[in-house]
C-alpha cells in the first residue's frame, strides 16, 4: 500500500517526518509538501505562475519532494505527476499547533491539503498537535516538539482506516493531539465555532502611514463535546469527522423562496 504525506509547514518540517515514522510500517510513503511554511493559506491553488519540484534529502536520509507552491499544489503535483497510482491513504501533518473550529476548514493549509486529497475519494487524515510555545507554530524546518505520542495515535488510527476505509459519507478525519494527553483514547467531537478571535493591530511605518498585523486570541472554549474544549480543557485526542459537501437544506430554500 501507498501513503501520500503532505502538510502546510514545509518539506523540512519535523511533523512530516513524524507522520512518516507513523506510517512507514504500514505503507510505502511519499513525502510531497510545500517548499516553505504555508500556514493560513487554506485550499489555495497556484494558477498564475509555474511550479517547481525539488528533491530533498530528508533528515532520515530518505527522499522527499518540495513544491514551490501551496499545500493544494503539493497534493495535486503528487497525485498527478509524482505518484504512479492513487494512494491508499493521505496524511496531512503532523501540524505544529492545533487546528480546531469551523473557520479552520477554509483557512488551514493542513486542512486544505487534506480536502484536496479527500475530494478524489482518498481516505484522508489531517492531524495536528498542540504546542505550548506559540513562537514555533510558523517556523520552517526542525522544531523541538515531542511528536512521539502523536505518532502512536496516528499509527493506531491509520491501521483502522487502511483496514476499513472511512464510513460512508465521511471524507476525512480532523485529528488534534494534546501536548499533555490525559489518556491514549480518541474522543469523537464536533467542530467548535472558531479557533481564534481576530485581533487587528495597527502600527505606523517610518513615514507615518498605518499598516496592520492580523493576530488572534484563543476563542472561548466553553462547549463540552466540541474539538477545542475536549482538546484544551480535557486534554483528549480528538477526531472530528468531516464531509466536504457543504450543501445546505435545499427544501428549506425552496420554501424560503415562495
Amino acid at each position: 500500500m501507498k501513503a501520500l504525506l503532505s502538510n502546510d509547514d514545509g518539506i523540512t518540517a519535523s511533523g512530516i517526518l513524524a507522520s512518516k515514522k507513523a506510517m512507514e510500517d504500514l505503507c510505502d510513503t511519499y513525502v510531497i509538501a510545500p517548499e516553505r511554511q504555508q500556514s493560513g493559506i487554506g485550499h489555495a491553488l497556484t494558477l498564475f505562475e509555474p511550479l517547481r519540484v525539488n528533491e530533498h534529502v530528508l533528515r532520515d536520509g530518505s527522499i522527499g519532494y518540495g513544491i514551490s507552491g501551496t499545500p493544494t499544489d503539493a497534493v495535486t503535483i503528487g497525485l498527478f505527476e509524482i505518484m504512479d497510482e492513487k494512494p491508499d491513504i493521505m496524511i496531512s501533518g503532523i501540524n505544529t499547533g492545533f487546528n480546531i473550529g469551523k473557520a479552520e476548514l477554509t483557512t488551514s493549509g493542513t486542512l486544505g491539503a487534506a480536502i484536496e486529497a479527500a475530494s478524489f475519494s482518498i481516505p484522508t487524515i489531517a492531524i495536528s498537535q498542540e504546542v505550548t510555545q506559540d513562537d514555533i507554530k510558523f517556523e520552517n524546518g526542525q522544531v523541538e516538539v515531542d511528536f512521539n505520542f502523536a505518532v502512536k495515535m496516528l499509527n493506531k488510527l491509520a491501521k483502522i482506516v487502511l483496514k476499513k476505509g472511512l464510513p460512508e459519507g465521511i471524507d476525512l478525519l480532523n485529528v488534534n493531539v494534546p501536548a499533555n494527553p490525559s489518556d491514549d483514547e480518541f474522543e469523537i467531537v464536533t467542530l467548535g465555532d472558531r479557533m481564534y478571535s481576530p485581533v487587528v493591530e495597527q502600527r505606523l511605518d517610518p513615514r507615518g502611514k498605518p499598516y496592520y498585523w492580523i493576530d488572534g486570541d484563543l476563542y472561548e472554549l466553553n462547549k463540552p463535546g466540541s474539538d477545542g474544549y475536549e482538546l484544551k480543557v480535557k486534554q483528549r485526542t480528538t477526531i472530528t469527522p468531516i464531509k466536504i459537501d457543504q450543501t445546505g437544506d435545499m427544501n428549506l430554500i425552496r420554501e424560503w423562496l415562495k
